[in-house]
């Protein structure tokens, strides 16, 4: 890592679009962290069921999967913060859906599963705007310092969502749906004040070729095939914050108070990260610091399938909080950086469905396992999963493993006659 300034760390800040921006992020993440609380505790009260929690990461990533390459498509061919601002929107309507179920006394689940389809849909034209519209939010060299603040925000978000989620729930599920719904309403408000640069677009029509045009780019890269693909099968098998309420309620014996603290403690590990990373950005021994990232999140899973300790449970999720911190940022960059502005929100989209896929679908596999194999065991097998993973994208993508620099640090050493950068 290459030390940064605090002023240079924080100075991004002034850019009145990113700040807003970061803000309405912020906010929204913070919103779903709170339901997300509420959601899984409701429904394991009512059904008890280890598939259910499982199925409400596939409810999300169904339609995720079927919109996603349309969405990158818009990303790109439409205004980036106006897809986000309804997106935004779409679950401001979610949140308040769900409020009005809980008031009228939720007796089945299968309407918060409906809703988290609609909130799947919102969340997958979502994803490729967010990730593609930051680079057009600051000047390029502002660029990996703005990823790692927006990355500590988000993270900060997910550290006091799950708190205040349980802490409200305490007072019934309606409060935590009411503050959500009041939080992305600001959070709407905020990014519709922001006014990104103008962004390469194109005009052509939404055509099976254009669709997967971000897909042939990954395909052409193996860099970034290689960076993505490996987030998606280790997370897919590590997706253990999936069965939080089911470890909190049966192995660790806390309440909902408990499950909050559960939840944040990733969220911690990943914000605090992110700050180190804003102030030591990673510049060196890139491909080793993403696979130990992988590897310390594999580790982490195996000690929270072990324990039956909330100690050493909330330590083993603050590192695996870590070690994903790592690998996002890293892939991050590496996917920016070498996509063209003008298929950004394509590529974005793929980058998109790997992260979708290892996130929701991989909560539906540990529920799947959870169901067949018993919780501790589930666990303990994604985690072992996870560091095969790890070790075998090692050999198949040596390259990758072994990478020192970033490719766009590389041609700017070249472009300065092999100075350092």
């Amino acid at each position: 890592m290459t030390p940064t300034s605090g002023s240079n760390a924080f100075g991004v800040l002034r850019h009145r679009n990113f700040a807003f921006y970061l803000s309405a992020r912020v906010l929204g993440t913070l919103a779903v962290q709170m339901q997300s609380v509420a959601i899984g505790w409701q429904v394991y009260q009512l059904t008890g069921s280890l598939f259910d929690l499982g199925l409400i990461g596939l409810a999300q990533f169904a339609p995720f999967l079927l919109l996603i390459l349309l969405a990158g498509h818009a990303a790109d061919r439409y205004n980036r913060r106006t897809i986000i601002s309804l997106c935004l929107g779409a679950q401001l309507l979610c949140a308040g859906a769900l409020l009005a179920f809980t008031v009228a006394g939720l007796g089945v689940v299968w309407p918060v599963f409906v809703v988290l389809v609609l909130f799947g849909g919102a969340r997958a034209f979502m994803m490729p705007a967010t990730q593609a519209v930051l680079v057009n939010m600051v000047p390029t060299e502002s660029f990996s310092r703005a990823v790692a603040l927006s990355s500590s925000g988000s993270h900060l978000a997910v550290i006091l969502g799950p708190i205040l989620g349980g802490l409200l729930y305490l007072a019934g599920p309606v409060a935590v749906y009411v503050v959500a719904a009041l939080l992305l309403a600001v959070s709407v408000l905020l990014m519709r004040m922001t006014h990104a640069a103008p962004q390469a677009s194109h005009r052509e029509p939404a055509t099976w070729h254009t669709l997967l045009e971000g897909l042939r780019f990954v395909w052409s890269k193996p860099v970034v095939l290689g960076a993505i693909s490996l987030d998606l099968f280790a997370v897919l098998f590590g997706g253990a914050t999936a069965l939080l309420p089911a470890l909190a309620h049966d192995v660790l014996h806390v309440g909902p108070t408990g499950l909050g603290l559960l939840r944040t403690a990733p969220g911690a590990g990943a914000a605090l990260c992110s700050v180190a990373l804003a102030f030591f950005p990673i510049t060196r021994r890139v491909g080793p610091w993403m696979f130990g990232g992988v590897a310390l999140f594999g580790l982490g899973t195996l000690a929270l399938g072990a324990t039956t300790s909330l100690v050493v449970a909330l330590v083993a999720l603050f590192l695996m909080g870590m070690g994903d911190m790592v690998s996002v940022y890293i892939r991050h960059l590496l996917v920016q950086f070498e996509t063209p502005d003008a298929i950004r929100g394509r590529v974005s989209a793929v980058n998109a469905v790997f992260i979708g896929a290892s996130n929701e679908l991989g909560e539906f596999e540990s529920g799947l396992t959870a169901g067949w194999f018993g919780l501790v065991r589930a666990i303990l097998f994604g985690g072992a999963a996870t560091v095969v993973v790890t070790a075998t994208w090692a050999l198949g993508f040596p390259v990758l493993a072994r990478m020192d620099r970033f490719p766009h640090h590389e041609k700017e050493r070249a472009a300065s006659g092999g100075k350092a950068a």
